[in-house]
Order: C-alpha cells, then structure tokens, then sequence
C-alpha cells in the first residue's frame, strides 16, 4: 500500500507550527484570569442556613439606607486586599506551612524574608432583586493563606478551590454566600454574615504534630467543609479614626470534628474604593495650625510645586512605589532614640541592627484620597487622607505595598494641602486607632520639589515628626529620587529646573585631565564627537541628552587576570544646558512658551560654546560596587573631544553613630570625588573602539574613612542614536572585505588550475593535505553559518542584528549571499583541484609495475601524520597554557547574545579556535610534503601559495587595524577566532603572519632551488640539516614520457591521455 506521504508531511508540519505558536504566545489575562463582568451564575440556595447561623447579627441590624443601592460600589467598597489575620496558638490550625527548610511549624524569622499571614476578600454578587428592608443576599469570596513570596492571590475568584502548597506559600479559596445588613451598634458599622464551603487540608490525630503528613507528602489529604462561619465589621462612616474592619472566620464543628480549626481573627481598613469623610479638623488642627507648619525642609532654596495638579501627580508618584527612608544621620542622642524608626514601633531585627541607618526599610504611602475644598479665595486648597506604611527588609515588597493590615507600622494620615505654600501638612495616627484621637500624635509634611541640584534630587520630601513630644523620637526623613526614565510623567505638569553648583570645580578637573597635547588638536580636527544638531536649541539640547545616556555592561580597565562581576553602568543625563529632562517642555507648551524660556539661554550655547553645563546619575550594580550603586554628577560636557569633567556626589548617610561627627559632608553626600566620562566618536566607528571610559576618583585624604580606591571602567560597545546607518556600514565594509579576499582566492586557484595544465610533471607532488585544509575552510563557514574570514564584533549593545530593520536590510542580504556564492566556488575548484591531483597520482601508480617503482609515487600519508602530530602537539600546548592563564576567567560564561544557550566545553571551543589557525599554516603540509618527496619541481603557482596566504593575513591585519571588541565575557566572537585566546591577541596577529609569511617563504625556496641543491647548500662537513628519508624520486621526464606513450597505445590509452588533458 502505498502511504501518502507529503500529505503527512504537510499535517506534521501543522502540528508542529500549532505547538510552536501556543507554547511561545502569551494568552491575555482576560483568558485565564476570573472577569467581575462575565456571566457567572451565584447560588443562594443555603439562606435559610444563612438566616439561622446570622440570627444574633441581624437581630441589631436596622433598616437599610438607600444610597447603597449600586453593586459596583458595595462591591468596592466591602473588598479589601492583603488584610492581617491570626490564629491563637491552640491545638487546631487551619492550614500547614512549609518554610523551605523542611521545618513546621516554622519560626518565621529564618531566612530573609519572614513568611506573612494575609487575607483577601472580595464581594462577588450582591442580589437586589431579593433585597429585604434589613438585609441584601450577597456572595463572597476569600483568600487566606501564609506566604513569603509575591504569589498570594490578588485577584477576584478564580474558580479553583484547590489548596495550594508550596515552600514559602500555603493558600485556601473559601466562596460564601450570605447576607449584609446594617447596625446602630459601635457608633454605626455594616456587617456582612456569611457561610462557606472549601476544601481544607486534613489534620493528623498525633498531638503536637498535626501536619505529620508533610514529612512524606504525596497526594495532599483534602475533606470538604461546609461549616465554615465568616463575619466581617465595617465602619458606617469612613474617616480618619474609624476604618478598621474587623472580622472572624470560625468553624461550626465541634472540636472534637477533625475539622473544626480555632477562630481566625482578621483585621483591615477600607480603601480608596470607599467614601472617605473629611471630618477631623480638630485633629489635622494639631498638627498643621497655623499653617504652614514651619519645618526648614526646604529653606527657600528648593521650589516646590503650587499648580492645581498637586493629587495627579502625587498619585502618580507613590503608586505602588516605595519611599526611601533616611537615615537619623543628624541624630546625636542615645542608640534607643536615634535607632527608632519614626512613630513606628516593630520588634524586626533586620531594622533593630541598623542602628539608625534604616537600609532597605521602605516607606509606601497607599490609599491616597483628595478632595478639593470650597473656598471663596483664589487660594487652592486641597484636603488629602492617605496611609503611611513602613516595611521591614523581610517583607515581601510586592505584598507589602498591597498590604491593608492595621498594626503598628501603619499611619492613617489626613491634612490639608494649599497652592500659595505648597507643603501637605498632615497628622498620622498609628495603629489602631479610636474615635477621639488619642494616638494622633505625628505630623507629617511632605513636598513636590520643582528645583533640582547635584544635593537635591527627591521627586519627594517629607518628614514625620512627634507634636508635643519631642524626645519620643527622632524625626524620621523620607523621600524618592528621581528617576529619570520616568521625568515624562512628573513633569508634564509642571516646570522644573536644575541649579548647577558645582560648574568651578569641574573646571579644575578639566584643566587637570585635559592638558593641551597633540592628540587633542587631532581629536578635535578628525573625529566627531556627540554635539548640538542643526535643529531647534530645545531639540537639539534634548536629542544630544538622548545620545549621552547609555545602559551597558562593562567591566575593569585593565581587565584584571582573575575575571571579575560584570558590572552594569547605567548613566542617565539629567539636565544639559538649562533644559532638565527631554521634550517635556516641547510636547506641553506652545512655541510661543518656549521661545521665552529659551531665548535667553541660547545665546549661551552658540556653536563657538566650547563647554555645556550638564548633570547626570550614573548607577553602577555588581558585586564590588555598593558603595557606588548611585553618583550624582554636575560638571562639563566638551563636544569636541566627547569628554565629561564631572564632580560626584555619594549619598553616605548612614548610622548616626557613623557620620554625625563629619563636618565636610554637603547635607549628607560625600562631594569630594571626580570623575571624568569619554565618548566614543559618532564616525570611524569601524576602525576606533565604540566604548565608553569612565573614571571615579576620591579626593580624599588615605587615613579618611570615606575615602575609595580609583575606580576605571570600559563599557562593552554603545551604539548612538543615528549610527544604526554606520552599524550596517561597518557590517557593509566586512562583507565587501569578504568579497574582495574570497575573489581573490578564487583567482589564486584558478591559477593554479591552469598551471598544472602546462606544468603536468609536478602535479603529484601538491599536497592532498593542503587542499583538503583548503576545501575544510570553506566548507565550515557554509554548513554552520560562521562568518568567513572575517569576525563580526559582537556585544550585548552593538550587536543589532536582532533589529529588524537591519536583518531586512537588502544590500546586507546581496552581500552575504554573494560571499556564500563565493565560497561555494571557491569549495568547487578547491575539489577539482585535489580531483586532479588525486588522478594524477593514481594514473602514476598504474603505470608502475614494481613495488620499488611504488615507492617512488607521492604519497600523503607521512605527511598527514607529520601534520597531525605537529598540530596535535600543538593543540594540547594550547590548550595547557591557555587554561592556566584562564583559570579563573572562564569560571563563569557569560553568553550575551542569548543567554539560553549552552556554552561548548572548554577543549571544544578550543579546538574550534585552533582549526582557523591549522588554515593559517595550510603551506605546512607542503613544506613537509617537499621534504619527504625531495621535490625538484614547482607544484605550486607563486601566484596561488602567495596569494592564499595573503587571503589568510588579511583578517589578522584588519583586526589589528581596527578597535577591538573588548568583551571578556563572551566565550565565542566567531567560528574560529576569539579575541580572549592567546593566539588570537593583539600579539597573535602579529606573530601569525609573521609564520605565515615564513612558511610561504620556504615553500618558494624549496621550488626555486629544489632538494638537492638545498641539500648541497645546508651540508656542512659531514652534518646535512636536511632529513633524509627513503625515498626514490620519479624523474618527471620519466612520467611525462609515461604520460605521452600513452597516446600511442590502445583506446584505453588514449583515453586516458585526453582525460588528463581534459580533466
């Protein structure tokens, strides 16, 4: 029977593209993720049960108000996120925890991050269709589970009741159906009474070990629970004293059922989803009257912001972002006052042992609320309730910054905010908190700066500190820097600016890095560098902005011989000029607007400026560098040698105990530092190094202690923002370099080709060696795509190849599938040269009717095995030296264009990297060849050995020619050569043509003067330098009289003799 087989082919191929395109699609949220609007049906078959259960709440609950009527706003309004619960330590847990150790129950201080007990709920489905004067039907949704990882669920009901158990996170999904209903009871509070059903891990009968089965866990032993009793309290009235929601989770079996569990208590507040009433005045009085509250936060230096977006763009700031806290590095009083973090109160050690210095203690402001306040004056004026929440270094930040909890670290805050001033002056009130306020004792003030400086780069500020007493503790500073990836948004509203101070000192550090030489009147002469362009002054400053900003890996200069971490330089320019930030100012203001801001300044920066005023934030991540991970630099730009002169500036505020009896600091930054920045130029890439130089250097004296060592660093290649037209240059020049030297080639074989038509005698005597290293060349480069000839340089930052404008740039794709044509032909004459020379030698061989007449026909085998034992040799000495200067280099691999990809083992890399060297001395084998043979011929045309080794010098030339690609983490720059190898150095491309050169030397020798008459000039009494092997040579008239009588023959004979002639 015969099988359809390129219909199964074809279906084969359809499943296959099937599978690709489902395992690489990312499927929207929206797929597997539970839709609030999508049609789900809610059951409220279990009221009665309801009714009956909830009998002791409804019977406070009053009659229900009608401006509740929407379900979009109760279900906002009655969901929280993240909430606390505990469980007294009694006999029965609701759920087991695995910490990772194999330990239970776990401690929850092992390790960094210290599990959290968190709780969310959501309302589900309210039925107003079935609403009583007293009471709505509702259903529910909980999640409740300990974790110290990201994954606690977040979202709304996802329809998986399954309990979930992994090291670091245990979970269980509870749905509800039940009632809400309303009580005049604790000053008025909404409560919602519902019944479970889940699916809860079973519980052991060993005493003291519940969770026995963990030990040996297998398929996790589940019983369904129906008798699961959830009350939640929520405040009628949503205000500064009264948030708290409070609630139980219990089980109605006996304790006796073994699955009854001890009451869950849970604690939370309501959100930005509920109203919030602004009714505390009293309170916010405290605080902030009279107003402003006169803090010296920004003595009149900085500007803040006084538009009418003040709440948009505090939003905007503090979503989901953490604050940073600053160290009491002012504070001069005792270790329990100075070590105290703010109002907070928290037994953590993590915080506890920082003395003061808060490292990794974050600050998150949630639930910002504004509501403008009416006013008859002009003044805006803008009440603002908000919360204020401190995490410990072994929280999980993306818990932590959704977390609703109430406890000790924990702020509810309201103030008022107004536009002539420009400070939010808020009182905080901690923990749980009551309705006269009596915990109320913080007042926070917090700042949008507009004005920016090398000491002064918050995009926050803010302090919290004590109303009446001021020995409780020491007034906690906070703030957020700016970040420049994200000025856009800051600044869309509103007009910052940044004051240069430090423009004197980098003057000194120019003079003292830039004296005048004659390289720098050729630097300035030749080269370009990155300048203002011929467009608006505003463009023209940002665009020059967008070219100096980079984000590389780069590593110590000089490389040192152990490999070090790759260090990761980010540098970000702030402001060049008197612009701060790119193209705010042009996309929100009118043309008319910025010709007002920038007229003046533009005749500042004419194109005869010789130096720009410029600031930027370079961020260094790496082992080694943590005293560096941020430097905020003002100083001197110079277009015409692309140099920065820049004085740096570190944050060291630490421990009070530390740094509050230096007096050289500027408001807690270490100044005393230079730091110099070079650029690569914008032309020549190809032929100079695209990397950037960077040097930091402390000013300070050796005995002080915030003095470091020089550091020197070079980035891997950067591309600017137009040289993608001089990337595919570069690669345009490679692939005409390839064309040229591969027609070269051709040439040289075709030469060879016609040669040996005249020159038949000498034809046994090429080598099969040397032609099949010649052929292996070529053939390489086609069945494993590794550039021919030439390296293409490669970096995780210049190597665009990803780009798709580059791929399906057309005259690149001509190019290289011309050096694939080329190397094809080269690859076909190459075999019709070893073809003829084979039949050469065979038809000899024929001829010869003794065995001794058999010795005298060339043969490739002594000089194979020479070859290969010289190579091998070779190969292993390599390999020895090599992989004792890079013991430690290759301890760690980085693969920088795709990470994913396994690195070969050392000795395979290496010997990859040794077959282009084989290449490079493919004349070796002839050599050897011509001794063994004792040749008194010419084998080979000048034209073709000379010309194949200037095909193979020509590489090495241009690598030591152009800039290298300084790039010691990556294992494999091409097929063959790789940069970080000994032989492949700078050194190396000098010795290897050297002994190329050599070799071809001799072979010239060896055919002009042939084996005896170099044996008669090397005899020197009765020493003879060269070997002697047993060998009788054929007399090439002999062969070509063999070859002629021939044609006198039979047919068979001259058959022969047309093939030779023909071949």
């Amino acid at each position: 029977m015969k099988l359809p087989f390129f219909p199964l082919i074809f279906l084969w191929f359809l499943c296959d593209l099937l599978v690709i395109v489902l395992s690489n699609s990312n499927l929207p949220e929206e797929m597997y993720r539970f839709d609030r609007n999508s049609h789900v049906s809610y059951k409220y078959d279990r009221i009665d049960e309801v009714q009956k259960q909830c009998a002791s709440f409804l019977s406070y609950s009053s009659e229900l108000r009608f401006e509740y009527n929407g379900v979009v706003g109760m279900k906002g309004e009655l969901s929280f996120v993240n909430g606390d619960w505990v469980q007294e330590n009694g006999k029965f847990p609701i759920m087991p925890f695995d910490d990772g150790n194999g330990k239970f129950p776990s401690t929850f201080s092992e390790g960094r991050i210290n599990p959290m007990k968190l709780v969310s709920f959501w309302v589900t489905d309210v039925d107003h269709a079935h609403r009583l004067k007293k009471s709505i039907p509702v259903n529910g949704f909980m999640a409740i589970g300990i974790t110290s990882d990201g994954n606690f669920m977040d979202n709304v009901y996802d329809g998986n009741l399954d309990f979930r158990l992994w090291p670091g996170h245990s979970q269980i999904s509870i749905p509800f159906q039940g009632v809400y209903s309303e009580s005049k009871r604790n000053g008025g509070e909404r409560v919602l009474c519902l019944l479970g059903n889940t699916m809860l891990p079973t519980r052991e009968t060993v005493v003291g070990n519940p969770w026995d089965w963990m030990k040996n866990r297998g398929e996790l032993p589940m019983s369904e629970d129906d008798q699961i009793l959830l009350v939640l309290r929520y405040p009628l009235t949503f205000s500064l004293t009264n948030r708290m929601i409070v609630g139980e989770l219990r089980s109605l079996n006996r304790d006796s059922n073994p699955k009854y569990f001890d009451v869950v208590r849970i604690s939370s507040q309501l959100g930005s989803s509920a109203k919030y009433t602004f009714g505390s005045q009293n309170i916010v009085s405290k605080a902030c009257d009279p107003y402003p509250y006169k803090d010296n936060m920004t003595s009149n230096v900085i500007s803040v912001y006084k538009g009418t977006r003040f709440c948009e763009i505090l939003e905007e700031i503090t979503r989901d972002k953490p604050l940073s806290v600053v160290p009491n590095w002012r504070c001069n009083g005792t270790d329990d006052f100075c070590s105290k973090l703010g109002p907070f109160s928290s037994d953590d050690e993590q915080i506890k042992s920082t003395h003061g210095g808060f490292q990794d203690v974050k600050l998150y402001m949630q639930d910002v609320i504004c509501e403008q306040e009416a006013s008859k004056s002009k003044t805006g004026s803008i009440k603002v309730s908000a919360v204020f929440r401190a995490v410990s270094p072994s929280e999980n930040r993306y818990n932590a910054a959704k977390r609703s909890g109430v406890n000790n670290m924990s702020l509810a805050t309201e103030g008022i905010w107004k536009s002539f001033n420009g400070q939010l002056c808020m009182v905080g009130c901690l923990g749980l908190g009551d309705a006269k306020g009596s915990n109320c004792n913080t007042r926070i003030c917090l700042y949008i700066p507009t004005t920016f400086s090398i000491k002064q780069h918050s995009i926050i500020l803010g302090t919290l500190s004590p109303i009446n007493n001021n020995s409780a503790f020491f007034p906690l500073s906070f703030e957020q820097l700016v970040l420049p990836s994200e000025l856009w948004n800051y600044f869309m509203f509103t007009h910052p600016n940044y004051s240069y101070t430090k423009i004197v000192p980098a003057g000194t550090v120019l003079e003292k890095n830039e004296p005048f030489s004659f390289t720098t009147v050729i630097k300035k002469s030749l080269l370009t560098f990155p300048k203002l362009e011929e467009v608006t002054f505003q463009d023209s400053l940002s665009l020059l902005s967008e070219d100096l900003t980079f984000h590389v890996s780069g590593f110590p200069d000089p490389m040192p011989r152990v490999q070090s971490p790759r260090v990761d330089i980010q540098m970000e320019i702030l402001s060049i000029g008197p612009m701060f930030g790119r193209y705010w100012y042009t996309q929100n203001a009118s043309t008319e607007e910025q010709g007002t801001l920038y007229r003046a300044n533009a005749a500042e920066y004419t194109e005869k400026q010789l130096l720009l005023n410029v600031s930027a934030q370079l961020s260094l991540g790496g082992k080694g560098y943590s005293n560096f991970s941020t430097l905020f630099l003002e100083g001197l730009y110079d277009p015409h040698v692309g140099k920065m002169y820049l004085i740096g500036c570190r944050d060291v505020r630490a421990s009070w105990n530390v740094l509050y009896q230096s007096y050289d600091l500027e408001d807690g930054m270490d100044c005393l530092i230079e730091v110099v920045v070079s650029y690569p130029p914008t032309t020549t890439r190809w032929l100079v190094n695209p990397t950037a130089a960077i040097s930091i250097e402390s000013q300070r004296t050796d005995d002080d202690s915030l003095r470091f060592d020089s550091i020197k660093l070079q980035t891997f290649p950067i591309i600017y923002r137009k040289q993608r037209e001089d990337v595919l240059s570069h690669r345009g020049v490679e692939g005409i370099l390839r064309i040229l030297t591969l027609t070269l080639a051709v040439s040289c074989i075709l030469s060879q080709l016609f040669y040996i038509k005249h020159n038949v005698d000498s034809l046994p005597y090429v080598s099969l060696v040397v032609l099949g290293v010649q052929g292996l060349g070529y053939s390489i480069p086609l069945v494993t795509g590794a550039e021919a000839l030439f390296k293409r340089m490669v970096s995780e930052s210049y190597d665009v190849s990803s780009s798709g404008t580059l791929e399906n740039s057309e005259w690149l794709h001509i190019i290289d599938y011309t050096v694939k044509l080329l190397l094809i032909v080269s690859l076909l004459l190459t075999l019709r040269l070893f073809q003829k020379a084979w039949k050469s030698r065979v038809r000899l061989q024929t001829r010869t009717g003794t065995s001794s007449e058999l010795v005298r026909v060339p043969s490739d085998k002594r000089v194979l095995l020479c070859t290969f034992i010289i190579h091998l040799i070779g190969y292993i000495l390599v390999l020895i030296i090599h992989s004792t200067k890079t013991k430690h280099l290759r301890e760690k691999t980085y693969m920088i264009r795709n990470e994913n990809i396994r690195s070969l083992p050392d000795w395979a890399t290496e010997l990859e990297e040794y077959a282009g060297l084989v290449q490079d001395f493919f004349l070796f084998p002839q050599i050897v060849g011509n001794l063994i043979w004792q040749i008194n011929c010419k084998p080979l045309r000048k034209m073709y050995f000379i010309g194949i080794t200037l095909v193979r010098l020509l590489p090495h030339v241009y690598d030591y020619v152009r800039a290298p690609v300084l790039n010691p983490y990556f294992s494999e720059d091409s097929e063959f050569i790789n940069p970080s190898l000994d032989f492949y150095s700078k050194f190396g491309d000098i010795a290897i043509p050297v002994i190329a050169i050599v070799l071809a030397v001799l072979v010239y020798i060896q055919q002009r003067c042939g084996y005896d008459k170099l044996s008669q000039v090397l005899t020197f009494g009765q020493y003879k330098l060269l070997p002697s092997f047993r060998y009788e040579r054929l007399s090439s008239k002999s062969f070509e009289t063999e070859l002629v009588s021939g044609v006198n023959g039979g047919g068979a004979n001259e058959k022969e003799h047309v093939d030779v002639d023909t071949d």
